[in-house]
């Protein structure tokens, strides 16, 4: 995308204003000496050449990372944030990551008692060694979206195959736990995670929760929970994720290709159960999401499979799968919980539906029979900017942190996706040359917007920590920030030695910092009042995890400069692919 903020010049500059001299006049100049004339026409056109030359070498250096003061931070702190994941990957481990306290593990995932799958590969959830398919899901899904919006920041700070990297990890691994039937008789399977927290609490047998040790030195027996088509709101996520990756990797044709095939049978297969009344939560399933319920228990399946319809329309251009999303969005807002609401996060994807749906709305508007759909999409989008920026809808800590879900803790996963949220819409608006938008009772403008999303993305997670605590809560960034954080790999010395699961303890109540610096996680975040404790043994302070990390990298990179262009572009940078995500949506003549 071109364009530039920097003024035209004007036509009318002080070379065209009329002489007070006649152009005709004759000037009697009398050259005395030839010699000294020549010399001094040769230095004036060597200097005059010197500085000509000086001017285009600067006009066309690239100017990629060269960015100055906060944007210079936010660029340090995405390259941080991606390299958590490489910190949280399972399977056969890259030699060439920038991590360095990681190695081989998992390599028999998937080889069990109730399962016998390749379910090799994807990410550790959080401090513990299990892998959850639903928030893997959620994950890649909004770390493609922001691929898919600001590929062109990612692009600048080179980061670009950086992101893409983690992506793919994470759609890889998601391409294995969906199983397709061969057959009409055969079922469908998705797995919903490898390892396990154990269900008995008296139970001595070591598990990913009780044993505090290394992925790589794991010698316990690692369950699968097997689920089946009636799981929606999983298969729903899956479906998303998929999607959304193939856009990513339109360039890739058979691999996006084949993200696209995959998404488009699973949701077949969901779609239908959902018009014969047999869709359910997978959570509620004992075998499916029995152990997961702990973790992430999910409250419904409507907006995941909302959700995934949106993200298979925009890689398909399909509007069969539109037709689904919008006429499903009302009910859809009508299940969600009141806790979840104006929330985005791994559980619901409602808030963030709407503003897809609103950006299909103000960048491609297909018409009729999806304009009622489409304006509660906007509608609904204008008022949750609005209760974010009133301070009646939702309390605040001292500092100023949102609390957008006060009773669960954690809040710095929320606080990250509506500063994620709130400066795209705003991009959206200043694309359309808009001032602002209207609610209910108020409105707002795109100042407000731009001041509280860089207040929820900086305080908090980084850059400025002008925060009560004066501290980042991502780790590694500037000198005051976790150091016991609740993790398993960070917190056991890389000295090549097996630990079992009794030294692990050693490390677990252990009052030294971390041996190993998990670079760019973010923790839970501070209590109510700003409150926190650097224990590694209060993981509601300090325990990372990749859903959290996910809106952390969004919320950075929607907020970093855009690249730099030439100033003789026209237009609005933003660093914004505004057409890109409808390559495939196609108006019908």
């Amino acid at each position: 995308m071109t364009g530039s903020n920097v003024l035209p010049r004007s036509s009318t500059g002080y070379d065209s204003l009329p002489s007070q001299f006649s152009k005709s006049y004759d000037y009697e100049l009398v050259i005395t000496d030839k010699t000294r004339y020549k010399r001094f026409l040769f230095i004036s056109l060597t200097v005059a050449f010197l500085i000509l030359a000086l001017g285009l070498v600067l006009h066309f250096l690239p100017h990629k990372n060269h960015h100055h003061g906060p944007s210079k931070n936010l660029t340090l702190a995405v390259n941080q944030a991606i390299t958590f994941f490489d910190a949280q990957k399972s399977g056969n481990y890259p030699s060439n990551s920038p991590i360095k306290f990681r190695g081989n593990s998992g390599l028999q995932d998937g080889n069990s008692s109730n399962a016998h799958a390749d379910l090799v590969g994807g990410f550790y959830d959080s401090g513990n060694n299990i892998k959850f398919t639903f928030p893997t899901a959620y994950t890649i899904t909004l770390l493609s979206w922001t691929v898919i919006e600001y590929h062109q920041k990612y692009a600048d700070i080179g980061e670009l195959e950086h992101i893409k990297d983690v992506i793919r990890w994470g759609s890889d691994y998601l391409l294995k736990v969906f199983v397709a039937p061969n057959a009409t008789s055969d079922p469908t399977i998705l797995y919903s995670q490898v390892g396990s927290a154990g269900n008995d609490t008296r139970n001595q047998v070591s598990n990913d929760i009780n044993c505090w040790q290394r992925p790589e030195d794991m010698s316990y027996k690692r369950s699968v929970s097997v689920c089946d088509e009636t799981a929606s709101d999983l298969a729903g996520e899956i479906v998303a994720a998929l999607s959304a990756a193939s856009i990513v990797f339109k360039e890739e044709n058979e691999y996006s290709l084949g993200l696209i095939k995959a998404a488009e049978k699973l949701y077949e297969i969901t779609e239908n159960e959902d018009q014969i009344h047999r869709a359910e939560t997978y959570t509620t399933i004992d075998a499916c999401g029995g152990e997961a319920r702990k973790f992430y228990n999910s409250s419904g399946y409507k907006d995941e499979l909302v959700w995934g319809g949106t993200w298979l329309f925009f890689a398909t251009g399909n509007n069969a799968y539109l037709d689904y999303a919008t006429t499903n969005f009302a009910a859809a807002v009508n299940n969600e919980t009141i806790s979840d609401k104006a929330v985005f996060y791994w559980n619901s994807k409602i808030t963030a539906n709407a503003v897809l749906l609103a950006r299909l709305r103000f960048f491609r508007d297909l018409g009729f029979p999806y304009e009622e759909a489409l304006g509660l999409s906007s509608n609904m989008t204008d008022q949750l900017m609005c209760s974010y920026l009133s301070e009646e809808n939702f309390n605040r800590t001292p500092g100023g942190l949102i609390l957008l879900r006060p009773d669960y803790g954690r809040p710095l996963q929320f606080a990250a996706t509506a500063s994620f949220l709130i400066k795209l819409y705003n991009d959206y608006l200043t694309l359309l040359l808009r001032s602002g938008g209207n609610c209910t009772d108020d409105g707002f403008s795109l100042e407000m917007l731009q001041n509280f999303s860089v207040s929820q993305a900086s305080l908090y997670h980084s850059i400025t920590r002008d925060n009560p605590r004066k501290m980042s809560y991502m780790v590694g960034f500037g000198d005051h920030y976790p150091k016991q954080v609740h993790h398993r790999s960070a917190s056991i010395p890389w000295d090549g030695q097996y630990h079992t699961c009794a030294e692990g303890d050693r490390w677990l109540h252990s009052q030294n910092r971390n041996p190993n610096t998990l670079l760019g996680a973010m923790v839970a975040g501070p209590g109510q009042f700003d409150d926190f404790s650097d224990e590694r043994d209060k993981p509601w302070f300090t325990e990372p995890s990749i859903a959290s990390n996910a809106g952390l990298v969004a919320a950075l990179i929607a907020h970093h400069d855009p690249p730099r262009i030439s100033s003789a572009s026209s237009g609005r940078n933003l660093g914004l692919d505004r057409m890109g995500m409808f390559e495939k949506v196609h108006l019908d003549s």
